[in-house]
């Protein structure tokens, strides 16, 4: 009897189990009828208050139900700019951007399109690593915050997008200028020069211009192209005139003249001896 009864007992489990399975089933696709039954405002709704609510994954799933199911709605492309928000607020800068790119490219009439366009250039501001690191995602954002600008010059954020252009150029700025330091370690003065002279032409207004100037006629002293090191100097001096390196230069300027000095008198040597020789051979 006790055998019988525990058969009938887990047959009993069984099927209460396979009941409670079914009425799950059945709830859920009655859930997701009426999902279905949505209107594109009720479900943006919904959508809206999880990203409110910081469920930002969930929240992407049901904005791109509105931009798929309801391309043709009014609110397609606000779905479309949440998508691209709720990368941005979980850090996932470069999905973001990408997100931002399709609402600009794919909905061209946006009232979003300028928010669109300068968040994209953020993302890539954001992503932009320390300046001894590869610098594509900082020249991504320069070139993304000048976009912003050609495309909406009037707009409140052009001020920003400015100042961050200033910042990010500083850090291509300090990377040139650090490789230039490198190679006046390592005794590569000609490329420390160039190094030097890629900040003065294209950085020319940043905080590693003054520096690199200075830096620059230091290599040529060392390569004994001591003339250019002077004039070098002299642009050094007209630039920054209250500069705080001003007595490092005016050492430098010393030493280039020193060196002129010492080599003068073996020049000097060098052409008379260059005359007598001429002079015997005439004889």
């Amino acid at each position: 009897m006790d055998i019988l009864f525990n058969f009938n007992n887990g047959k009993h489990l069984r099927w209460i189990f396979l009941i409670v399975v079914t009425s799950m089933v059945l709830d859920g696709c009655a859930a997701s009828d009426e999902l279905q039954q949505l209107t594109a405002d009720e479900r943006f709704k919904i959508a809206v208050e999880k990203f409110t609510n910081g469920d930002y994954l969930e929240a992407i799933e049901d904005f791109k139900i509105v931009t798929l199911q309801f391309q043709g709605s009014g609110l397609a492309d606000d779905a479309q700019f949440y998508v691209a928000e709720c990368y941005f607020m979980r850090e996932q800068y470069l999905l973001a951007a990408y997100e931002y790119e399709a609402l600009t490219r794919t909905m061209p009439t946006s009232e979003f399109v300028s928010q669109a366009r300068y968040r994209k250039a953020l993302c890539y501001y954001l992503s932009s690593p320390a300046s001894y690191l590869d610098q594509e995602n900082t020249r991504k954002a320069i070139d993304e915050f000048q976009t912003f600008i050609e495309y909406h010059p009037t707009d409140s954020l052009v001020p920003g997008a400015e100042a961050k252009i200033g910042e990010l150029h500083a850090k291509l700025a300090r990377k040139e200028f650090e490789n230039g330091m490198i190679y006046m370690k390592m005794e590569y003065y000609r490329a420390a020069i160039n190094s030097f002279e890629h900040v003065l032409e294209k950085y020319y207004d940043s905080p590693y211009a003054e520096h690199s100037q200075l830096k620059k006629a230091e290599a040529m002293y060392y390569r004994n192209r001591l003339d250019e090191a002077r004039v070098e100097l002299e642009k050094f001096f007209l630039k920054y005139p209250q500069s705080s390196l001003k007595a490092e230069a005016e050492q430098l300027q010393r030493y280039i003249l020193q060196k002129q000095e010492d080599k003068a008198p073996n020049a000097a040597t060098e052409q008379s001896n260059k005359q007598q020789s001429q002079l015997l051979r005439s004889q």
